[in-house]
């Protein structure tokens, strides 16, 4: 803003000139106070002037709707609403998010920096403000391989870019305790911005430890009482409430009158078909009122803690001289946008996007590679020669990234372990797509319980965080056709019987994400999502929560690309007991 602009600034928040636009007969949500103001909302230069006895050249009367600050998800990985930042912009807008901080670690296990680099142009200029942290952990353990590896010096090279706001989650706790060299270089080389957290089930001394290296927030909370010690240790609390793991009803307790500055809403992982059915922040919010909470400290939470936290200055509220951003909503309790105006201009009208032109298709994203390296896929590569009575199972919980460390009887057939439908005992596999030379490209396979497939198969390159070619399935046969069907893709999602495929979604963005709209998508993801269930799914999601079963970061037991994790002893384990 230059000088001339900021004396007319002055003028209209003096009240002696009129504002660009005046929104009469408001009530805002002053997340400053945590209260209520009544007046005339005035917005100049696309900054809030103030608000009270202000007249515009433009006015709109709203006869006593309400204006919250434009919402703010504080952690979120874009590629797990399988969307680009276009069509994502496109989706959350109406729902009156008007900024996200990424970590796009995603796509840079899968393609390193690049990937990093075609998120960050694909996703300039958008109505929404997309802020970056950078992957601290790629791959996401030492224990699996990923297409990429990013060192702090890879890293270092983005570190000036204007939207590029610190280190994202520091995933590999273990890393950090025991003074890993390449763990702590990146955390000096990020020591003067923000850095973020990842470590659930921390307590005590290791806490501390954890802590002691300037990292400041986690979102992996899941309990009251591991709440209130982060907290009380200094923490910022990130309470997510995303598609797969919902942790707001367990943490409400957490955010008390003198806790709640330092707690935030954040989304994590969000499923395409809950972004359109549900909404994005405003569904938080909403829930959060509907178990109990103050709706304006719901709204703070999803506005004004998260700008703090980033140190994203002039925004996440409606003051003056804060950026006027900001959604408008008949109601406080539910939060539900009519309007919404970004840098003072209305892009939001009666839930339609007022200029879709600002949504150009980024084409970056369309040429970038899709790794492949599986080129054997025969079913008797998944036999199980029977080592033992006894087997470990990963424990699928509903609604949570957390799994349990089973030790079950195996189903001996012919000297082989095989799957037990009839116990949820399936087979789990993964193959590593980026290099066919591990294990001579033989996928590793263990079992899970949780799907409740009584037959078939579910392939899918989306598997956190690595992104190597994950599948379930109740035979062998049906496994071996959902796999083939995404390595013809070159990724995607899949679901096979015995006899062949039945349904298939292509993701030909690195096989994580689509170019399509949202609408498009939710109706790719629920045909493969509706063949699952017609298998004997139970899973609301099931896709999803395939995709979190290679993850060895999050407790207790998962599966990747070189077998069995336990995670709490952060070591490979046999399959067989």
């Amino acid at each position: 803003m230059d000088i001339a602009a900021l004396r007319e600034l002055i003028e209209v928040a003096r009240g002696r000139k009129p504002a660009e636009l005046c929104l009469r007969n408001v009530r805002i949500v002053n997340v400053c106070t945590g209260t209520l103001a009544s007046g005339h909302l005035a917005v100049h230069g696309g900054l809030i002037a103030g608000w009270g006895d202000y007249r515009g050249r433009h006015e709109m009367d709203l006869h006593g709707a309400f204006v919250a600050p434009g919402f703010i998800d504080g952690h979120l990985h874009l590629e797990s609403t399988l969307l680009s930042p276009a069509e994502f912009a496109k989706a959350v807008l109406p729902h009156g998010t008007t900024a996200v901080v990424l970590d796009p670690h995603e796509i840079a296990n899968v393609l390193g920096l690049s990937g990093v680099l075609a998120l960050i142009r694909a996703s300039e200029g958008l109505p929404v403000d997309f802020f970056f942290m950078l992957p601290s952990c790629v791959p996401a353990s030492p224990m699996d391989p990923a297409g990429a590896v990013l060192r702090g010096a890879d890293l270092h090279t983005l570190r000036g870019h204007p939207r590029v706001l610190g280190l994202a989650e520091m995933m590999n706790f273990p890393g950090v305790l025991h003074a890993d060299p390449d763990v702590l270089e990146k955390i000096v080389l990020f020591q003067d911005t923000i850095r973020d957290g990842h470590c659930p089930k921390l307590s005590g001394e290791d806490l501390n430890a954890y802590l002691s290296c300037g990292i400041s927030s986690d979102h992996e909370t899941t309990t009251l009482d591991e709440a209130l010690e982060k907290l009380s240790k200094g923490m910022i609390l990130m309470i997510r409430e995303g598609s797969q793991s919902k942790d707001l009803a367990a943490l409400l307790g957490a955010v008390t009158d003198t806790t709640w500055p330092r707690c935030l809403f954040v989304s994590d992982d969000r499923h395409p078909t809950d972004l359109l059915r549900d909404g994005h922040m405003d569904s938080v919010v909403n829930r959060a009122t509907a178990l109990g909470m103050d709706p304006v400290r719901a709204i703070t939470l999803a506005s004004w803690t998260a700008a703090q936290a980033f140190g994203l200055r002039g925004r996440g509220a409606v003051a003056p001289g804060y950026a006027a951003d900001f959604s408008v909503s008949p109601t406080v309790t539910p939060w539900k946008p009519t309007l919404v105006f970004k840098d003072g201009r209305c892009v939001v009208h009666d839930g339609a996007l007022c200029r879709p032109e600002d949504f150009s298709r980024e084409t970056i994203l369309e040429s970038l590679p899709s790794p492949m390296a599986v080129v054997r896929v025969d079913a008797e590569d998944l036999r199980v020669p029977a080592r033992g009575r006894r087997v470990r199972v990963i424990g699928v919980r509903e609604g949570s990234l957390l799994t349990d460390h089973l030790i079950l009887p195996a189903l001996i057939r012919n000297d082989a372990a095989v799957c037990d439908p009839e116990r949820d005992l399936l087979k789990i596999v993964v193959f590593n797509r980026y290099d066919s030379s591990q294990n001579a490209g033989l996928p590793a396979v263990g079992f899970v319980r949780g799907f409740g497939l009584r037959e078939g198969a579910l392939a899918s390159t989306v598997a956190h965080d690595s992104h190597h070619l994950i599948a379930v399935g109740a035979d062998d046969e049906a496994i071996a056709h959902a796999v083939r069907a995404v390595v013809a893709g070159r990724g995607g999602m899949s679901v096979a019987s015995s006899q062949g495929v039945i349904a298939h979604m292509p993701l030909p963005v690195a096989g994580l994400m689509s170019l399509k709209p949202l609408e498009e998508v939710c109706r790719a993801l629920e045909e493969v999502t509706e063949a699952a269930r017609a298998l004997g799914s139970s899973l609301k999601h099931p896709f999803m929560a395939l995709s979190f079963l290679a993850l060895p970061v999050i407790p207790a037991l998962k599966m990747t690309s070189r077998g069995l994790v336990d995670v709490e002893r952060f070591e490979t384990v046999p399959l067989f007991v």
